[in-house]
């Protein structure tokens, strides 16, 4: 099946702006937030994020955490929220998503957040932890040249937490970060999400 011009992962939507909003309910937060048409879960929360948010390990209380792929921003701004002494990065090459996710940060009081496209991430900047539901519908090639844009600035001991649909690759995503050196754990099955933690291998030094 052909991916609409108008898709989510395009910088600029084709389809026209229909503000909405939608509402993040977690046990330790529930938040209003600002969705949009041609912003992926613009009619409400993904059902892998919330999976993600509920069953993924808390964010390390301070340094430099990603949210790759952020939509809109719950996932950064939950994690902003858990971890107010860190600063999340949320990226996605959506400029409509990254305003609104600028728009919910301020909105829900977490100064702790920066929202841009992947080229303002400063270059060298190394990760503490890794979040996303990644765009698993862009297709195999590109998502696995996303993930090998970012996995390899996790600093060492540090891991990633994605969430990905098991009718929609996530064991064969599994394998593949395996045979590219990483080590990978499945944490939980949950609703037909499988949520892995992603950490490089270790040296053989």
């Amino acid at each position: 099946m052909s991916i609409p011009k108008s898709h989510y992962f395009e910088a600029q939507p084709a389809v026209p702006s229909k503000p909405r909003t939608v509402r993040l309910h977690l046990a330790d937060l529930d938040l209003e937030l600002q969705a949009d048409r041609g912003v992926f879960g613009s009619k409400g929360i993904d059902a892998g994020t919330l999976v993600l948010l509920k069953e993924a390990p808390a964010p390390p209380p301070q340094g430099e955490i990603l949210d790759l792929g952020a939509g809109y921003g719950p996932i950064a701004v939950a994690l902003a929220r858990r971890a107010p002494n860190a600063h999340v990065w949320a990226v996605d090459v959506n400029e409509r998503a990254v305003e609104l996710t600028r728009a919910n940060a301020a909105a829900a009081g977490v100064a702790n957040v920066t929202a841009g496209a992947p080229e303002e991430v400063p270059a060298g900047l190394e990760f503490d932890a890794i979040y996303s539901n990644p765009p698993v519908r862009v297709g195999k090639a590109p998502l696995h040249r996303l993930l090998e844009t970012w996995l390899p600035r996790l600093k060492p001991a540090a891991a990633a937490y994605l969430v990905v649909q098991r009718n929609l690759g996530s064991d064969s995503l599994a394998r593949w970060l395996g045979e590219h050196g990483y080590v990978v754990a499945r944490l939980k099955s949950k609703k037909g999400y499988r949520v892995l933690e992603v950490r490089a291998a270790p040296s053989q030094a």
